[in-house]
């Protein structure tokens, strides 16, 4: 008589449903901490409900973004210093929503590992919270996928998605012209865009992410996962006071591939580079790689991680808009008749 073999169970294959469920009750209060108005249901569901008219909108336009932290994770994973990645997360749809012109409203986020550590997957998942909490935008959901085989151990993958809205004919940009003034908020730090050329960097100056940061303060594998900036309360008050005609975002491609996506046709800009400072990040990089300064502005956002277009006349308004609301703001150039980035200067 052939003997019977015991039943395969789902946590045979190295998927723990159980250690899922913990990871939710443990994350429930972090979602909660990020309600606003407007939502009306909380985790657990199979999809979130939101209620734009509680959120004050008479006649919205939705707008949607999403994206990833890119090959940053990697140092959280070297280094388990994973509790900012999903700020980053945030900020990488939030600051391109509001680009638009719009208003975040709400955040869902997808984890993938090969295998859940739920201390691990909480701590990220409450940095997605503070994210959140930081735009003032609601975490009504996301996906947690345990995925044996398709990741190496320890390996993780993130990706979010954001949803906000706008009254209709608010839309950005808008009204872009010839003599508008450039503001540029400051970056803090690399932010999500170029890791592979950082970790590139690091490898070859023969550092490891535990040495002591040689441009800064911590570790050198602290300093590079230093979160990227949230600039969605800033801009959104610049938006609410007017003169504000358009906002770049300058994630991959920097300076010189993010402006162009705000200015119309036939329009360009002339930027002033000795205007900021360079961030020690940024030259620690270039001295050890060598790069030049053409390298450097489309890969890097050289220490401006927004810029502002607005009009002449209310630029001195608008930058003090900014400042109030905790961005360090420089004027860095104007809009040109005739396509194309011009650079003034060198960065120092």
């Amino acid at each position: 008589m052939t003997e019977r073999r015991n039943g395969l169970t789902y946590a045979d294959a190295g998927v723990d449903i159980d250690a899922g469920n913990s990871l939710v009750d443990r994350i429930k209060p972090a979602a909660a901490s990020t309600q606003r108005p407007g939502v009306m249901d909380g985790l657990g569901g199979f999809g979130a409900l939101f209620d734009l008219k509680a959120a004050g909108y008479a006649d919205p336009i939705l707008v949607a973004a999403t994206d990833g932290v890119g090959t940053k994770l990697k140092i959280a994973i070297e280094t388990g210093y994973v509790d900012t990645v999903g700020i980053d997360l945030v900020a990488m749809c939030v600051n391109d929503l509001v680009c638009q012109g719009a208003e975040p409203l709400f955040f869902l986020d997808y984890f993938a590992t090969g295998k859940l550590d739920v201390d691990q997957a909480a701590r990220i998942v409450e940095g997605i919270a503070d994210g959140c909490r930081q735009a003032n935008s609601a975490l009504v959901g996301g996906e947690t996928a345990e995925m044996p085989g398709m990741y190496a151990a320890g390996d993780f993958d993130l990706a979010g998605f954001s949803v906000g809205a706008m009254e209709r004919g608010a839309n950005l940009p808008a009204g872009v012209k010839e003599g508008d003034v450039l503001l540029g908020l400051a970056s803090n730090g690399v932010h999500s865009n170029g890791y592979s050329l950082v970790r590139k960097v690091v490898e070859l100056s023969g550092l490891g992410w535990d040495a002591p940061c040689p441009f800064g303060r911590g570790t050198l594998g602290e300093a590079l996962l230093a979160p990227t900036k949230i600039y969605v309360p800033a801009a959104m008050a610049a938006i609410r006071q007017g003169g504000l005609h358009a906002l770049a975002h300058i994630t991959g491609g920097g300076l010189t591939e993010n402006l162009p996506r705000a200015l119309p046709d036939g329009l360009g800009a002339d930027i002033d580079l000795s205007a900021w400072s360079l961030p020690p990040v940024f030259r620690w990089l270039v001295d050890q790689s060598g790069m030049d300064q053409k390298e450097l502005l489309k890969t890097f956002n050289s220490g401006i991680g927004m810029i502002a277009i607005v009009d002449a006349d209310h630029a001195n308004t608008l930058e003090g808009v900014f400042a109030d609301n905790g961005e360090t703001v420089t004027k860095i150039g104007t809009v040109t008749n005739g396509a194309g980035i011009r650079y003034h200067g060198t960065l120092a």
